[in-house]
């Protein structure tokens, strides 16, 4: 008996732990109840997230700028098919491969399925990014529940939604789209102050995707990794059993990938640095005075929701100064950089959603009037810029699509292109090998100060440059193609060589510089039509 009873004591929980399990499940419900607090019309958060998320990749159908074609789906086009256009940053080696590869193989998987549709090859990568970005949402929206209240949270994803700029760019090839969701994934298991959830590995994996992607991604990162290692107890296991092996694995599968299809041993994250910081020739396409970021870009970026941050930014208490650190630090180093542009600091808005989402909930009286005002102030820009501002870059390359349908018109046809560089895809969204010209734009690399591209050159004397470079009838193209701007310079030639308007296709009501309201097809020899 006395046995018996020893037993029944060993087995027998103690009070602490049948608390302690009591709790636990009581934690547990409740974080279930939070992760199912946030509904529409019935369905839960995720399932909503992902069906916007398609929605918003049907609804945006205009071209931002060149590198969402030309530095990703140009290049797995080029891979898998055998025929495209390299850029001169592929020629120097300061892009990699690992993100064009991804591309290259859902091409590959459509090629051997028969399903290399143009209309798939556009649209599976796109598709992709989207269902990437719905991930990150619900992701972001997960890390606001366990670090602030249900409401902080709620309000925080509905600021993400609402985002006219992420609607804009979310659901593009972008290297800067690939770089936004990777950092905000990576902040999801990042030690934030308050956050018990976190986990190093996966955060620095993330992270180090994110700068094999984009270098500059580790710009944004700098302040977090500084900070994680100032209050990590145990540092030296963090370098050495974390930061290191991690990043010396993916940087060493990176470089192993770009020497591959490089046919070189390289190391495109130096390059990159070489040519952007060191050499500075991304001022060659343009600069823009130090506070730029300050005074339009990060405004323009968040768009409508900078009273809010504003108002959210003065709420911040000590757990969140990290984060108003990083977007602090971010844009002021983006400012140094003379080249500019609103993408770069694409990937803090999500940081940013956190503190309009702070203000919404503490807001309470004006909540509704301010969601709504939100949601208006930021539908119009969304829906005209993702269906109506620079869309002729993409429905132009629809229309020469056809003539891809032409027997032998790999013989026959010869497009000539008369616009700013990189102005429209290229193959990949025509994806047969017809010939085609346009106008080249390299920066120099020399040091030479008089050279002067072959755009510039064009556009300098556009009659002058079309007689030298096609002297004889039989040397001219088939189509020309260009904004409506250079119509009036270039008539003489089009009328004394028989060349007639075949198309007329609206791009933009905001015309500027060498860019047309319009862009015109021009065909040797063909009766006018105008659409």
């Amino acid at each position: 008996m006395e046995k018996i009873r020893e037993r029944f004591k060993q087995k027998k929980p103690s009070f602490d732990s049948v608390r302690l399990r009591k709790r636990s499940s009581i934690l547990y419900s409740t974080d279930v109840k939070k992760t199912q607090t946030l509904k529409f019309f019935g369905i839960s958060v995720t399932v909503f997230t992902v069906i916007f998320r398609l929605l918003n990749c049907i609804l945006v159908q205009t071209s931002f700028v060149p590198d969402e074609y030309w530095q990703s789906l140009e290049i797995p086009h080029r891979m898998v098919f055998g025929y495209g256009y390299e850029t001169w940053e592929w020629k120097e080696g300061i892009r990699g491969y690992f993100y064009p590869l991804l591309f290259a193989l859902m091409y590959k998987l459509l090629h051997l399925m028969n399903y290399d549709t143009v209309y798939l090859l556009v649209f599976v990568p796109r598709v992709f990014q989207a269902l990437l970005a719905a991930y990150a949402d619900v992701k972001l929206y997960n890390l606001v529940l366990r670090w602030e209240t249900p409401d902080v949270a709620k309000w925080t994803y509905f600021c993400q939604m609402c985002s006219w700029f992420t609607w804009f760019c979310c659901t593009r090839t972008l290297t800067n789209t690939m770089e936004t969701v990777l950092t905000t994934l990576a902040l999801c298991f990042y030690p934030i102050p308050g956050s018990k959830m976190h986990n190093s590995w996966k955060y620095l994996s993330l992270v180090s995707l994110a700068v094999v992607v984009r270098p500059t991604a580790l710009i944004v990162w700098l302040p977090l990794l500084f900070y994680h290692f100032c209050v990590e107890q145990n540092k030296l296991k963090l370098v050495a059993q974390r930061c290191f092996p991690i990043a010396a694995l993916t940087l060493g599968v990176s470089t192993l990938i770009d020497s591959v299809f490089y046919g070189k041993w390289i190391l495109i994250q130096w390059n990159f640095l070489k040519f952007n910081v060191l050499h500075n020739v991304a001022v060659f396409y343009g600069a823009h005075p130090w506070h730029w970021y300050f005074t339009q870009g990060l405004p323009v970026v968040i768009g409508p929701h900078l009273p809010l941050f504003l108002h959210g930014c003065s709420l911040a208490t000590k757990k969140h100064r990290i984060l108003l650190i990083t977007i602090l630090w971010t844009t002021a180093i983006y400012s140094v950089l003379a080249h500019k542009e609103f993408r770069f600091v694409y990937p803090v808005l999500p940081f940013c959603m956190i503190f309009c989402g702070m203000s919404l909930a503490k807001l309470q009286a004006w909540r509704k009037p301010a969601a709504a005002a939100l949601l208006l102030f930021n539908l119009i820009p969304a829906l005209y810029t993702g269906l109506i501002h620079q869309r002729g870059s993409l429905d132009v390359m629809h229309d020469l699509r056809q003539l891809c349908d032409v027997s032998d018109s790999q013989n026959s046809t010869e497009l000539l292109f008369l616009m700013p560089c990189h102005s429209t895809p290229l193959y990949s969204h025509l994806h047969c090998p017809l010939k085609l010209h346009f106008l080249e734009c390299p920066p120099d690399l020399t040091g030479n100060e008089e050279y002067v591209d072959e755009a510039d050159v064009f556009f300098s004397n556009p009659l002058r440059w079309l007689q030298t470079s096609f002297p004889s009838q039989t040397t001219l193209p088939s189509h020309i193609v260009m904004f409506d701007a250079l119509e009036k310079e270039i008539a003489s030639f089009l009328e004394e060589n028989r060349f007639a308007k075949q198309a007329e296709i609206f791009h933009t009501h905001f015309p500027e510089g060498r860019v047309g309201r319009n862009i015109l097809i021009y065909t040797r020899g063909s009766e006018t039509k105008t659409n």
